[in-house]
């Protein structure tokens, strides 16, 4: 009896190591899932001891891995060495007994061992842990740091040790090891993080469409965002307020540029409003030149961001887009900029227009050729194929 109870003894010794390699490996993802501002608010409104292990851990996070894979090493070799045998040990003595000749049962015991070891420890000491870090993070964290504090302060010249090593090679490459995982998202990637919460039904879609509108606004152009010239509405410079007035009950547009025969000879920006500071009798014979103020000129290249900016600083609503030669591209107002974070805006003086995106059936749409390629993939999902140009038509 003795050899089964060694045996026993042995696999029992081996349940505890697979459950130590399954803390190590929860410790590993869960640390590596966590975000930084969430292990900060967690430290801010608890402040317990676990709190404050879990952060420390955060903040040296390369060593706190280091210490996980040393620990799941060390487990899963001394498991690996004790396991095999013992399971083989007690398989032998069944095979044995059906009959099997000692010389077939005993590799065939070692080969079930080891496949059975193997698939135990695998499933126990490491897919378990990690899809419980994964999907908990926090509650794991918490859960494993007394352990893995214990582990790496016990084990630190040896963590040590092997993390400076790591680090000299990973140098000897050009690369500057990196003590914390990299916390900043970029734009593309927050839109993605939105548009995946939105999916999951964390964040709501209206909000969802407002922040990732907000994240590629930034990525956006005067170029892409203005009006094209061919639909600029203008008026000559020698035309009068009589014909400011018609335009803008003709257009319902209220701002209109003004110009000395052609578009890239603009003089100026006028107002309808303007006209009601002009005496009936006068407005047959006030040229809208005299009313006009300046407007400014941006390049197509001109981020939204700062178009925005400068919108806002000139006091006027309105700028006309040049291209690289100087000739006047198009214009963009600062509605155009709202809309493109919050959508369509319209008051109770415009014209309501077709919809720029109408579906036809389920796989087919009737689409404005003003549309800009992303807005045709945000309505559609198509992508349109490359080539050199701005809007669908």
């Amino acid at each position: 009896m003795t050899g089964p109870l060694i045996e026993v003894a042995t696999l029992l010794v081996v349940v505890a190591l697979t459950l130590t390699t399954a803390l190590f490996v929860a410790a590993e993802y869960a640390l590596t899932t966590l975000e930084r501002s969430q292990v900060d608010t967690h430290l801010a409104q608890v402040g317990d001891t676990r709190a404050r292990r879990v952060a420390r851990a955060h903040r040296s996070l390369s060593y706190q891995l280091s210490g996980a894979q040393v620990g799941i090493t060390l487990t899963t070799l001394v498991t690996g060495y004790l396991a095999e045998p013992a399971i083989s040990g007690l398989l032998t003595r069944p095979l044995t007994a059906t009959g099997l000749p000692a010389g077939v049962a005993d590799p065939v015991a070692a080969v079930l061992a080891l496949l059975l070891a193997t698939s135990l420890s695998m499933v126990f000491g490491e897919l378990v842990p990690k899809n419980l870090a994964i999907a908990r993070p926090l509650a794991t964290a918490r859960a494993v740091a007394g352990v893995q504090y214990r582990f790496t302060k016990a084990f630190g010249w040896l963590i040590r040790g092997l993390n400076g090593t790591a680090n000299w090679i990973v140098r000897r490459f050009g690369v500057r090891p990196a003590e914390e995982l990299r916390s900043a998202r970029s734009p593309r990637e927050l839109g993605s993080l939105v548009r995946s919460s939105a999916e999951h039904g964390t964040l709501d879609k209206s909000t969802a469409t407002l922040l990732d509108r907000s994240l590629r606004f930034g990525e956006l152009t005067a170029g892409e965002l203005m009006t094209p010239r061919v639909r600029i509405e203008a008026l000559r410079s020698d035309a009068t307020v009589l014909d400011l007035i018609d335009a803008a009950w003709r257009t319902g547009f209220s701002r209109f540029l003004v110009h000395d025969g052609d578009l890239d000879d603009v003089r100026g920006v006028v107002h309808v409003k303007q006209s009601f500071g002009v005496p009936v009798a006068q407005r047959a014979t006030t040229r809208v030149s005299a009313l006009s103020r300046p407007v400014q000129t941006v390049p197509e290249s001109l981020e939204a961001d700062a178009l925005l900016d400068r919108l806002r600083g000139s006091g006027l609503q309105i700028s006309i887009v040049v291209d690289e030669y100087g000739g006047t591209a198009g214009l963009v107002t600062l509605e155009d900029l709202i809309e493109e974070i919050v959508g369509d805006v319209r008051d109770e003086h415009d014209r309501r227009e077709a919809a720029p995106v109408r579906a036809l059936g389920t796989t087919s749409w009737m689409l404005s050729g003003l549309l800009r390629e992303d807005e045709v993939v945000e309505a559609t999902g198509f992508r349109m194929p490359d080539g050199d140009y701005e809007t669908l038509a």
